[in-house]
């Protein structure tokens, strides 16, 4: 490991905890010595990433007050740094975090809010991508439908929840609705990116069962066999009217 290396492994360390003596020496003392420059650039690094997860999950921070939110921050950022450079791709890990976090378990709705949030966030920082063929489509032969594979817009995520968390989610946007009971049921969401803005759409169960097994990679018989009972006509030109899938592959063209 070279030298640089090691001292930026140094530095990682130190945001968990404390300072590397051999840290502190490397550090140049100006007004204030080497722990406590390194204290002041720990504390940087935590209000900036606290402020970059406030930025993606605006609504869970809304739900759980802001010092809460700072407090989840920091306990969060301690055991997640960010593994690259671009910080719009921090805080994937977030979701996950609260359902495990134990001051949150009587709030059991908020990591689904936040996996919402996330998927929000990554389709509106997604890559623009030319809508599907329809003509090319329209020209597959019948024999091939079957194994057609779709290929997803980026951004494109599907999203189940026993909470109605994209009520909770649009009543705190600009001009939100009302808050939804708690005990509405189960929702099955598809967010998508579009150049008005990020859609959230609410499906029913198959066609959700449906689209997401297209967007993961199924075939359109293995699709429709898991969604069972639909009208696979209709289900398709739905889908293409939401501009939710940007390719396909044929099986023929898969072997060739």
């Amino acid at each position: 490991m070279s030298a640089l290396r090691e001292i930026q492994a140094l530095f990682r360390q130190s945001l968990s905890g404390e300072p590397a003596p051999a840290l502190v020496d490397l550090v140049e003392a100006d007004g204030l010595g080497g722990a406590a420059r390194l204290a002041v650039y720990r504390h940087h690094v935590f209000a900036t990433l606290t402020v970059v997860l406030e930025s993606s999950f605006p609504v869970v921070s809304k739900l759980v007050d802001g010092r809460f939110f700072a407090y989840a921050a920091d306990a969060f950022i301690r055991r997640h740094l960010p593994a690259g450079p671009c910080l719009d791709e921090y805080g994937g890990a977030f979701p996950d975090f609260l359902a495990a976090f134990e001051p949150c378990r009587h709030l059991p709705w908020l990591p689904d809010v936040a996996r919402l949030e996330w998927a929000v966030h990554r389709a509106s920082h997604a890559p623009a991508a030319a809508p599907l063929d329809r003509a090319r489509l329209a020209g597959v032969a019948p024999s091939d439908m079957a194994g057609l594979r779709f290929v997803a817009t980026p951004g494109l995520a599907h999203l189940s929840s026993p909470w109605p968390v994209d009520g909770i989610w649009r009543a705190h946007q600009e001009g939100g609705e009302t808050l939804p009971d708690l005990a509405a049921g189960c929702v099955w969401l598809e967010i998508s990116p579009a150049p008005e803005g990020v859609i959230v759409r609410s499906l029913d169960r198959g066609t959700f069962v449906f689209r997401k097994a297209l967007a993961e990679g199924q075939t359109l018989e293995e699709a429709a066999h898991a969604a069972r009972d639909l009208d696979l006509s209709w289900s398709i030109r739905d889908f293409l009217d939401a501009n939710i899938f940007s390719n396909f592959t044929t099986s023929t063209e898969e072997g060739a």
